[in-house]
């Protein structure tokens, strides 16, 4: 018997070699513009007059806001900021959120975003110093907020700029376009650099350019800070569509728009029968029940998507339909590839479960000063080679046989209780199963026991727990089932688990146990 060659596949069998590569790549497709910002001036040269974005009533046309951020990156050109740098936006939700946001990148930097309504002083100083930043950027009326460091420049966004050609900026594909911090729940947040070649990749190409085409709306719901808040921006001004910048109800910005992102948690609270103009839905950020999934699915073309900040919003995305068998999360974009690896990084056959990790253009320039972080989550990548990297997710999956990605959970959901290995969202997949249940989550409360949360409030808790003993091991039923009226939301619009935890140790010491 002849033996198997050599290399990363050496070890699959020639069908698993085969479809290694035939599920695991994306299409290769040509990115139009590989500057973000140059997409938006293509669309305010096209369409000078068209409502770019609007907010709270007042607007801004494509042409005003390209004269606005010409001007602002003037100004910023003026105060030293080149390409290769990082200027700070701390804003809350405006149009001279957009105006700032498209002025760095005009002055060939790339921004830095935070809610400066949410944001702790203590975080805004931590991104400055990880960034390097030397000039932020906010309202008047939020100027107290930023602690300045020495050396720093502080510039308001209100303070009108004198009109100045946007500077010559010697920008390149790969030089930075935002900086964004994760949640930093198991540690300090870890700022990633994300370049323009990333972006354009995802929001240039379909479907991650969702169809948006001029006179679409697209609804901006998420934290700035959010990396699918620059899916919600970016992608709507590249393609020329309108900007409808949510005041406090989401739902009432929601039933304006053609086009909603956002996360499941965020979109629960939207009901789909009062957005009749929502064509196109996409989702990502945490794992979709599948009847929110199916809801939307009926009314609109549903995109469920999955992807880390690291490797540039989302990587996979899948056109859902309510017949489908399984909710998955789709196959690679354009021009990347995702790989379900051992724990010697080993390509896995078909159908068994691994650890996804992503390659291609998706994958970011890295973490901020943070080495040893870049080297367990970044890695040569062995089967693009050329210098290509790979970024590990920490999400578990596996490949269906027709070639879909079916999302598994993460590697830190897999957690031991009485000895046992316990994959946490299987057990809120069951409780999503039951009747009248839209969401659940799953917790580890302690080494011997787990603890879900299920809502709406009148979905049944013993009916619950019931259906979890009949469907898994006996390990794997929570000790308690908490029906509540809304999940808790971090500020970033996902499920808020240190908020539920606490909630169920309060009932606990009230006596309140099911």
């Amino acid at each position: 018997m002849p033996l198997r060659p050599p290399g990363p596949l050496g070890h699959l069998t020639p069908r698993d070699q085969r479809l290694f590569w035939q599920y695991g790549r994306g299409p290769a497709v040509p990115v139009p513009d590989p500057l973000v910002h140059r997409a938006v001036e293509r669309q305010a040269a096209a369409a000078p007059q068209a409502v770019a974005a609007e907010h709270l009533g007042d607007r801004i046309t494509y042409g005003e806001l390209d004269r606005r951020a010409d001007a602002l990156a003037a100004r910023l050109a003026r105060e030293g900021v080149r390409p290769g740098d990082h200027v700070g936006l701390f804003v809350r939700r405006s149009i001279p959120m957009l105006v700032g946001l498209l002025g760095i990148l005009k002055a060939g930097a790339a921004y830095v975003p935070q809610d400066i309504g949410l944001a702790p002083p203590h975080q805004l100083a931590h991104v400055m110093r990880t960034a390097r930043t030397r000039v932020v950027l906010t309202a008047a009326e939020h100027a107290h907020r930023v602690p300045l460091p020495d050396g720093h420049l502080l510039i308001t966004l209100d303070e009108p700029q004198p009109y100045a050609p946007k500077p010559r900026t010697p920008a390149r594909p790969d030089d930075g376009c935002y900086v964004l911090f994760t949640s930093g729940t198991t540690g300090r947040p870890n700022g990633v650099k994300v370049t323009h070649r990333n972006v354009a990749n995802i929001l240039l190409t379909e479907p991650g350019g969702l169809g948006i085409r001029p006179g679409d709306r697209v609804a901006q719901l998420l934290n700035v800070a959010f990396d699918m808040a620059a899916w919600e921006i970016l992608g709507c001004l590249t393609h020329g569509g309108t900007l409808v910048v949510r005041g406090k109800d989401v739902a009432a910005t929601a039933r304006t728009a053609d086009v909603l992102i956002a996360t499941p948690t965020v979109l629960s609270g939207i009901d789909p029968a009062t957005c009749p103009r929502v064509h196109t839905v996409a989702v990502a950020g945490e794992p979709c029940p599948r009847p929110l999934a199916d809801r939307w699915a009926r009314h609109a073309a549903f995109h469920n998507c999955c992807g880390p900040t690291e490797t540039t919003i989302v990587n996979t995305m899948h056109r859902h339909h309510p017949t489908d068998p399984l909710l998955t999360i789709g196959r690679p974009t354009p021009n990347n590839t995702v790989y379900v690896l051992d724990a010697d990084r080993r390509p896995l056959p078909i159908g068994e479960v691994g650890e996804m990790w992503a390659g291609g253009d998706c994958v970011s320039a890295g973490y901020l000063d943070n080495d040893a972080l870049n080297a367990e989550r970044y890695a040569p990548d062995p089967f693009l080679g050329a210098g290509h990297r790979m970024f590990r997710t920490r999400d578990l999956g596996r490949w269906t046989p027709d070639g879909e990605l079916e999302h598994l959970g993460r590697t830190d959901d897999q957690v031991k209780v009485r000895g046992f290995r316990v994959e946490l969202d299987s057990v809120s997949s069951v409780l999503e199963s039951v009747e009248g249940c839209l969401r659940a989550v799953t917790l580890k409360r302690d080494a011997r026991t787990l603890v879900s949360f299920v809502c709406p409030a009148d979905v049944d808790p013993d009916g619950a727990r019931r259906a979890v003993a009949e469907a898994l091991p006996y390990y794997c039923v929570p000790e308690s089932v908490m029906p509540l009226p809304f999940l808790p939301e971090t500020d970033r619009g996902k499920i808020d688990k240190q908020a539920l935890l606490r909630m169920a140790e309060e009932r606990t010491l009230q006596g309140v146990t099911r």
